[in-house]
């Protein structure tokens, strides 16, 4: 990249001013380019209007360099991106046959015939390129005036985000603004708070001013960004410091990237080649989403059991009454009997659970709202945890879960040796 571009995110959408969907489109757009060395100016949330729509355009064509919208390129009477955008260029749509084809090709794959009203969506910039949309049926358009940049990208995100990783990236890497160096490295930390992180890397930053040490919190995880301030630093010396910030984090450390801490937790359940089983009251399947949300986790992830009330706890993890009136289902002693349970019921060498106290309701003077227990069972050893969060009920459910995998991942990883022993030994 020879020289820094300017870059405007427009997400068009009525849904997402009235709160109706979160504009995720924009952090992912934003995080992603952001890898690439290419960092968004600006972003602005548009309502579905036409007037509207050529105003924010006319804004951002005239101080940018690339611009990307997100959304409006639909069927629908309110998916006016496409039309308002060639009009106020002054650019030619022209019909596609091509992309008609290919739309009536995907109805009849799902055994639905087209409607008159999808033909809309056959139309391109007369000298444009087409981005075929590999996972619904209105294509990303992407037009070239005055040595600018547009990119009209579709609103779903199981659409956009294929369609910016497979088309987009590349065509900007032929374009010439994406930079052949990465921007930063990442380092993904869990355990300590940000201003803890801060104070363990000080003396890496003391050593050497040129290295820039940006951080972004979210639920327990602190994510490292290391890169150059001045542009000077290699990608080997910002790799070389950021392996010496590691070892400053010690346990703490999770990965280089953002994987995620299942995925942490499933390297080192297969690197024993073991498996797990979870059981979770207030995350409601949290706990087992994460997992399934990696992909050939069925390798050493079993299964969970969401066992809400006491009655499904006693039937389904064989959890007994007695424990429960005397030290109930929010307790460190119902999350050991839960963790053993499940991976007896599951048939699994490793057990993992939560119990507690989301809110705003429940919790007591010895458990209030925000107090979760986490319960262990492993071949060398059975524990609990008990953690405290304030906050909304979905802040408390989310951190429980990451509190549970981060734990899982430190007890694999202090306990390997003993366990991997245990789990190899003859029966």
């Amino acid at each position: 990249m020879s020289e820094t571009k300017s870059v405007e995110i427009i997400n068009f959408g009525d849904e997402l001013l009235v709160g109706i969907r979160d504009n995720a489109h924009l952090t992912y757009l934003g995080g992603e380019l952001a890898k690439l060395g290419l960092s968004v100016q600006r972003a602005r949330i548009i309502t579905d209007e036409r007037e509207e729509i050529v105003r924010a355009f006319h804004e951002a064509w005239s101080r940018s360099d690339l611009v990307i919208t997100t959304g409006g390129l639909g069927p629908t009477s309110d998916d006016l991106t496409r039309e308002t955008i060639a009009e106020a260029l002054g650019a030619e749509l022209v019909f596609d046959p091509t992309i008609e084809q290919s739309i009536r090709k995907r109805f009849a794959a799902l055994g639905y015939e087209m409607a008159d009203h999808h033909l809309s969506q056959c139309y391109r910039f007369k000298d444009g390129i087409v981005l075929k949309n590999a996972r619904g049926t209105a294509p990303g358009l992407v037009h070239r005036q005055k040595g600018k940049l547009l990119v009209l990208l579709p609103g779903p995100t199981q659409e956009l985000r294929p369609m910016f990783e497979h088309k987009v990236i590349p065509l900007l890497q032929a374009e010439g603004y994406l930079s052949s160096q990465p921007a930063y490295l990442q380092m993904r930390t869990c355990g300590l708070g940000e201003s803890a992180v801060e104070e363990r890397l000080q003396p890496l930053q003391n050593r050497q001013e040129d290295l820039q040490i940006a951080y972004c919190v979210h639920y327990g995880i602190v994510d490292v960004r290391f890169s150059s301030r001045s542009g000077h630093l290699s990608a080997d010396s910002v790799e070389i410091l950021a392996h010496q910030a590691r070892e400053l984090m010690e346990e703490n450390f999770v990965c280089f990237g953002d994987c995620s801490l299942a995925e942490a937790v499933q390297r080192e359940l297969r690197a024993l080649d073991r498996t797990l089983g979870v059981a979770e009251s207030c995350t409601g399947g949290l706990l087992s989403d994460a997992f399934t949300n990696i992909p050939g986790a069925s390798k050493s992830f079993v299964g969970g059991i969401v066992c809400y009330t006491n009655d499904v706890k006693v039937a389904q993890l064989g959890v007994p009454e007695s424990l429960l009136a005397q030290h109930g289902a929010v307790s460190a002693e119902c999350a050991i009997a839960m963790a053993s349970g499940v991976a007896e019921r599951l048939s699994a060498d490793y057990g993992l659970s939560i119990t507690g106290f989301a809110g705003p309701g429940g919790g007591d003077q010895e458990n209030p709202v925000g107090t979760i227990h986490i319960g262990y069972h492993s071949p060398v050893g059975i524990w609990s945890q008990t953690v405290r969060y304030t906050g909304g009920r979905l802040d408390v459910k989310t951190r429980a879960v990451n509190a549970a995998l981060d734990w899982m991942r430190r007890n694999l990883r202090k306990y390997k040796v003993e366990e991997f022993l245990s789990c190899n030994a003859p029966d």
